[in-house]
This record gives structure tokens, C-alpha cells and sequence, in this order.
């Protein structure tokens, strides 16, 4: 297998998205602007009220998909179709914005912890405006395996030996997984030949990821190869581990729209406030 090494190292920078709702954004800065097929990536972690109470209120998306993990906290989510539905610890919102949507994510707690991150994921010019569409999938319905002793992983999209996550049919094949590793244990993730792939470590103090440390909060760009190392040091950790196969097409992005060029923004525009949406 050839193994995959670290290209760059990016750490999250402190900002606030939504109606207020503070976070780290990961993807989508001016240290990483995105990493084909992915557009932004934050972590909202508080467990103060005033950071998240505000949600994220109603607001259109148009030409990509946004995905939403949960590891503390609930909220719930609908949209001007008339979807609703709940996102509590554990569970994966995978949403296919296509041709337009108008969705809403909004806090179902007053205090605790919310904690969690949310994925944008580009799509082909083919597939910009397709019909709208939900996978939501609570979290008794994500694999959980423990392939060496001391590695635990949650399998949300792609596959792990014979073991296949429950997203499925999106179109850039993508890997998605949450990978637990106690003090000393290691395991060797394979991974597509030629997906773009990044690490973000999440949990403890850092993790050991491709032979190198990489600390809490920071973003690992991965070079190409069909296979990554990932293994714990002095204490447990948790990375999330995700790739992608890279659409290598124009991106014209404005605030919620991604399309392939300005005039296709300035339509998006145009239908949005048309009530297209």
C-alpha cells in the first residue's frame, strides 16, 4: 500500500455563522478556502447557551450538500418542503441542497453541551439542480467496528473492509469516518487512490496521524496514496478521517450558492428571491 503523508496543516480559526452561533471553521478560511470536492468545514462546540440558542434560522442553499454530525447536544431541522426531523448525539444529516432549498437548523436545548461539525460538499455541474433530498440517519444505523484492539470506528459513508456506511449515492464516493484510538493503538486505514482526504483531530490532546503528531483542533491536508496510519500517543483521541473524489471543475461560490460561474450565481440570486426555491 502507499501510504499517504501530511501536505499541510491547517488549525481552525474563531468565527460565528447562522444567527450568532459561535465556531471553528476549518475549511472555507483563508488558510484552506476549500480542498476538492469540499468546501467548508466547521466544528461549533459550547456547551454555553448564548454561543448556539440562536441556531441557524431559515436560509436557502443551492448547488452542493451539507452534512451534519452530531456528537452532543439536539437539534432539529425543516425545511419549505415540509421535511422535518431531529438530529440528536450521533446521528448524520446528509443534505443534497441541488436546485434550491430553504432549511432551517434551530437548538432543542436551553443549556448543556452542542457539539458537532458540518461538512459542505461541492457538487458536479450535472447534478447542480437536481431535486432536493435528505439522508438522515440516527445513530443506532451508523457501523461500529473495532478491527485491532484499542481502535474503534464509526463507518457514516464508504466502506471499511466488508463494512459499508449508510450514506449512500452521492456522487463523489466519499469516506466518512470517526476513528477512536486509545494510548498506543494504531491501525492503517485504506483509502481511493486519487480522493482528496484531510484529518481533524477532535478529541484529546493530539493524535499521531501518517507517522506525525497533530494536535486538538488542527487539520491534516493528506497527500495522494491508497492508505493512511492513524494511531494514538500518550493518551485517547478521536480523528475524523474523510475524503472525497475531486470534481476538478470552476467553483463560483456566493454565501449559500456554489455553481460553476458568476452568471449561474446571479440566477441562483434571481430564483431565490423569486420564491423558486
Amino acid at each position: 500500500m502507499t501510504e499517504r503523508r501530511i501536505l499541510r496543516r491547517i488549525r481552525g480559526s474563531d468565527t460565528s455563522d447562522g444567527a450568532g452561533v459561535k465556531l471553528k471553521r476549518i475549511i472555507g478560511q483563508p488558510g484552506l478556502d476549500m480542498l476538492d470536492p469540499f468546501l467548508l468545514l466547521d466544528e461549533f462546540r459550547s456547551d454555553q447557551a448564548d454561543d448556539y440558542l440562536a441556531g441557524f434560522p431559515e436560509h436557502p442553499h443551492r448547488g452542493f450538500e451539507t452534512v451534519t454530525y452530531m456528537l452532543a447536544g439536539h437539534m432539529q431541522h425543516g425545511d419549505n418542503h415540509g421535511n422535518r426531523g431531529d438530529l440528536r448525539p450521533g446521528s448524520v444529516q446528509w443534505m443534497t441542497a441541488g436546485r434550491g432549498i430553504l432549511h432551517s437548523e434551530m437548538p432543542q436545548q436551553e443549556n448543556g453541551l452542542m457539539w458537532g461539525f458540518q461538512l459542505w460538499v461541492n457538487l458536479p455541474a450535472k447534478d447542480k439542480m437536481t431535486e432536493p433530498r435528505y439522508q438522515d440517519i440516527d445513530p443506532e444505523h451508523i457501523p461500529v467496528v473495532s478491527p485491532v484492539k484499542g481502535v474503534t470506528l464509526k463507518v457514516i459513508a464508504g466502506h471499511f473492509g466488508d463494512v459499508t456506511g449508510p450514506v449512500s449515492g452521492i456522487v463523489t464516493a466519499p469516506v466518512y469516518l470517526d476513528i477512536a484510538v486509545e494510548a498506543g493503538a494504531s491501525i492503517e486505514i485504506p483509502l481511493p487512490e486519487g480522493h482528496h482526504a484531510f484529518a481533524y483531530v477532535f478529541d484529546g490532546t493530539d493524535a499521531q496521524v501518517a507517522g506525525e503528531k497533530l494536535l486538538r483542533s488542527e487539520l491534516a491536508v493528506l497527500s495522494n496514496g491508497d492508505s493512511v496510519r492513524i494511531a494514538g500517543r500518550e493518551a485517547a483521541a478521536r480523528v475524523l478521517l474523510v475524503a472525497g473524489q475531486p470534481l476538478q471543475e470552476p467553483v463560483a461560490r456566493y454565501g449559500p450558492f456554489v455553481m460553476n460561474t458568476p452568471e449561474q450565481i446571479h440566477e441562483a440570486i434571481a430564483d431565490f428571491r423569486a420564491g423558486k426555491f
